[in-house]
């Protein structure tokens, strides 16, 4: 079952490297990530989401590549790969994949500006280790879904610095 976890950071260059770790630790098959999503408060107070994939630039290649299939049936790849990669990217940009889109803004804009958290959704059977990992960045733990339990030794790993949210 996935999980969500949502730590808040000082700075975004912090988050940042944390969801550098977490694609390393999938990479090592530590974590089964679905989603990470840096959010950042901009010193002007605008929320601004960082997301590992594009789902617009995915559907956008998808149908290139279709379109331009189907086109080589009619004898038209080009037309084919540009009717595929416009109508590709509408599908990508209507699909909210992973976390949604509006939960990310609403806990963005609990950030003081400068600020930054990232939001990860996954599973993993080693929980130590993944912690352990992320533990020097420190954080605050700001929700989760985690049973109280795991969520006491994350925060306790983590430190849970207070003052970044």
């Amino acid at each position: 079952m996935s999980n969500l976890v949502a730590i808040a950071y000082p700075d975004f260059d912090t988050a940042e490297r944390v969801r550098r770790e977490l694609i390393e630790a999938t990479k090592e098959h530590l974590v089964n990530l679905e989603d990470a999503v840096v959010v950042e408060c901009r010193p002007d107070g605008k929320i601004k989401l960082h997301q590992a994939a594009s789902a617009t630039g995915v559907g956008a290649a998808g149908g290139a590549l279709w379109g331009g299939l189907i086109g080589l049936l009619f004898l038209a790849p080009l037309v084919g790969m540009a009717i595929g990669a416009a109508s590709g990217a509408v599908a990508g940009k209507m699909t909210d994949t992973g976390v949604n889109d509006s939960f990310m803004k609403e806990l963005g804009a609990k950030l003081q500006p400068g600020n930054a958290a990232l939001i990860a959704l996954g599973s993993t059977d080693a929980r130590d280790k993944l912690v352990e990992r992320v533990s020097p960045y420190g954080g605050e733990l700001i929700q989760t879904s985690l049973d109280h339990e795991d969520e006491e030794r994350l925060r306790a790993a983590l430190g849970d610095r207070a003052g970044v949210a």
